[in-house]
Parts: C-alpha cells; sequence; structure tokens
C-alpha cells in the first residue's frame, strides 16, 4: 500500500509541476475529481461483491494507485490555484485537509462504537467520499462564476507594474477589499499595447529551476515537516499501548482517540491559525529554524510505550505524556507546514506563482514519500 500510494503520488506531483502550463486548469481539477469519483463508486459497488484474495488484492492496488496518481494532479493543481490569490487563500487548502483527517478519526471511532460489520462500515465510507467530490465539483464549477477569482486569473496574464498599481489601489480602498474592481477601467498610466506585450511575457514557459531557486527555502521545509511527520506517524504512533487497557475499555479507543483524533484535531488547529497569524514572515531565518527542531518528536514518540519493542527502553509510560507529544507534534507540523506552503508562491513574481505552488506541492509529496521510507527505519529501531 505504501509504494502504490507514494510512488504515483510522487510521480504525478512532478509530472504536473511541469505540463500544467500545458493542460488547462479546469481540465486537471475536474478531471481528476471525476476519475477520483469513478474509483470511490468502483469501490463501494465492490463492497458488496465477494471477490477471492488475489483479484481483491490487485484491483485494491490498482484503485490505490489511479487515487493517488489523480489526488497528486488534483493537489498540485489547487496549490497552483491558490498560489494566484492572497497568501492567506493557501491556508483554508491547509486547514481542509486537517479537517478531512477529524473527519476519518470520527469516523473510525463512531464505527467501534456502533459494532457495525466491517462491510457496512466501508460502504458508508466510500458512499460519503462520492457526496464530498460531487460538492467539491460544484464548487469548482461555481469558482469560476465569482468576480473576485476572475479578478485575480486576469492579474496572472499582466505585468508586474500594473498589478502592483492595482492591489496598491484595492489595499487603499475598503470598499474594493472583498469586491476587486474586475470590470474597473483601467487607469490613466495604462498605454495601449503595453497590456497585449505584458501578456506576451508572462505567457511564456517559466523555468522551474529559476522559480525553485526563489522558493528552495519553504520547499526544502515542507518537505522536511513531512518527512519527519510520516516517519513517525502512524507507523510508530499507532503502536503505543496504553498503559491503562487492562483495566478499561479505554484500550479499544486509545489509539482512535490519542493517536489519530488528537493528531487530526491539533493538526487542524495549527493549519487554521495561519488565518489568522503568519508567524515568522516569509524570509526569516526562524522558520527553518523551527522546522528542523521538530525531529525533537522522534525521539521522544519512539520513547513512548510502542509494542512490540526490542532495542529501546520505555521512558514516557504514561498515555498523558504521549497525548501532550502528540498534540504539540500535531500542531507544529499544521502550522510550519501552512506557513510553507503559503509563502512560497510569494516569493516569486505573480506570473509564476501557479507554477511555484505546484513545485511546493511536489516537495510536500516528495516529504511524503521520504517519511515512508524512514517509517520502515524507525519501526525497526523500536
Amino acid at each position: 500500500m505504501t509504494l502504490c500510494a507514494m510512488l504515483p503520488l510522487l510521480l504525478f506531483t512532478c509530472l504536473n509541476s511541469f505540463l500544467h502550463q500545458k493542460i488547462s486548469q479546469s481540465v486537471r481539477i475536474l478531471g481528476s475529481l471525476v476519475a477520483i469519483l469513478v474509483v470511490f463508486l468502483i469501490t463501494a459497488v465492490l463492497v458488496k461483491v465477494h471477490l477471492d484474495a488475489l483479484p481483491f488484492f490487485i484491483i485494491t492496488m490498482v484503485k490505490i494507485m489511479l487515487i493517488n496518481s489523480f489526488g497528486a494532479i488534483l493537489q498540485g493543481s489547487l496549490f497552483g490555484l491558490a498560489g494566484l490569490l492572497p497568501a492567506n487563500y493557501t491556508a483554508p487548502i491547509m486547514s481542509g485537509q486537517g479537517l478531512a483527517g477529524i473527519f476519518a478519526s470520527v469516523a473510525m471511532i463512531c464505527a467501534i462504537a456502533s459494532g457495525s460489520e466491517l462491510s457496512e462500515s466501508s460502504f458508508g465510507y466510500f458512499i460519503t467520499a462520492c457526496g464530498v467530490i460531487v460538492l467539491a465539483i460544484i464548487c469548482y464549477l461555481s469558482l469560476s462564476r465569482l468576480e473576485f477569482y476572475r479578478y485575480y486569473q486576469q492579474l496572472k496574464l499582466e505585468g508586474p507594474g500594473e498589478r502592483e498599481t492595482k492591489l496598491d489601489l484595492i489595499s487603499k480602498d475598503p470598499s474594493t477589499t472583498c469586491h476587486p474592481p474586475g470590470e474597473q477601467p483601467r487607469t490613466g498610466k495604462e498605454e495601449p499595447g503595453v497590456s497585449a506585450s505584458n501578456s506576451q511575457t508572462t505567457n511564456k514557459s517559466h523555468s522551474v529551476i529559476a522559480i525553485l531557486k526563489n522558493i528552495l527555502v519553504p520547499a526544502l521545509s515542507v518537505c522536511f515537516i513531512f518527512t519527519v511527520t510520516i516517519g513517525v506517524f502512524p507507523a510508530v504512533t499507532a503502536e503505543v499501548k496504553s498503559s491503562f487497557a487492562s483495566t478499561s475499555t479505554w484500550g479499544n479507543y486509545f489509539i482512535p482517540v490519542s493517536c489519530f483524533l488528537t493528531f487530526n484535531v491539533f493538526d487542524w488547529l495549527g493549519r487554521s491559525l495561519t488565518a489568522i497569524s503568519m508567524w515568522p514572515g516569509k524570509d526569516s531565518l526562524l522558520l527553518p529554524i523551527l522546522v528542523l527542531a521538530r525531529v525533537v518528536f522522534v525521539p521522544l514518540l519512539l520513547l513512548c510505550n510502542v509494542q512490540p519493542r526490542r532495542y529501546l527502553t520505555v521512558v514516557f509510560r504514561h498515555d498523558a505524556l504521549f497525548i501532550i507529544f502528540m498534540a504539540a507534534f500535531a500542531f507544529s507540523n499544521g502550522y510550519l507546514a501552512s506557513l510553507c506552503m503559503c509563502f512560497g508562491p510569494k516569493k516569486v513574481k505573480p506570473a509564476e506563482a501557479e507554477t511555484a505552488g505546484t513545485i511546493m506541492a511536489f516537495f510536500l509529496s516528495l516529504g511524503l514519500a521520504l517519511g515512508a521510507v524512514f517509517s520502515f527505519l524507525f519501526r525497526a529501531i523500536v
């Protein structure tokens, strides 16, 4: 499952970084959503169909590869889209991913509490996913009708000088903050032919290498963040045993609550905080320092009550300590990752922001893949 998920995710995120200028944004986003919807519909149907072990395994691995391939294109395209908008509009994408994790965790707990059959729970999961994807398709189709969105799409095609003039006017006029002047007449300083010339310049293929040099720090930071996170969560953290499991039913809910729900709630809180605060700034040296400091969570979580274990001794046996570590671990992941994803596209020219967003999505996926590889190592040394 790890190989079938991470390899297509990494490959197609990389391809999206290079090919996004040749395939329209709507085709990439809508095509990916429809493809994922079809796969989930097939999965929901197959829940009710009996399959032998080998056909079931092959079909499942193929579906995982398809979902992650189209998911990579979708994720990269969404971050590219958000890169065209002000920095705080990337935060909702990040917090939305965190909210999805909370939903999955709550669904897991409800399934355990209800005592329902696995097939019934699985069918409910996939049908719900289909409903959410249909809602996402409707939302994206509505997006192009918003004047706000059309305004920033237009700025992508215009010269940087004209964009700065417009944004300066917007910042000085409160009445245009929520309703950008997409249909507003041009200023008197604009000369005939200038916009067309700028459009031709910005429509040229932008060098991925040149853009990468400008966003290297946030790109490597987000990669490192997810390498550390996926390195121990959930491969290591899901193996932690409760110190009270033998005396209560808490043992059945310990991992769903203390591991998955705690992580997803605090990860979402961290991601959502960037909508209010973006400290430290995009050029601050403190940001990569805080990112590197997260490596301290690796030994802290390895020394919790992970079972079975062969080499390391248990230092933090109490459940409360594990939950505290998980909360801090998740919050720092959500906050710092969201900061990096917001800052990346803002370190380049407006016309290069979409490319920068797709490159940032590639490094996020690279971090997920590297984390999956390191998870085998971290689990083996416990």
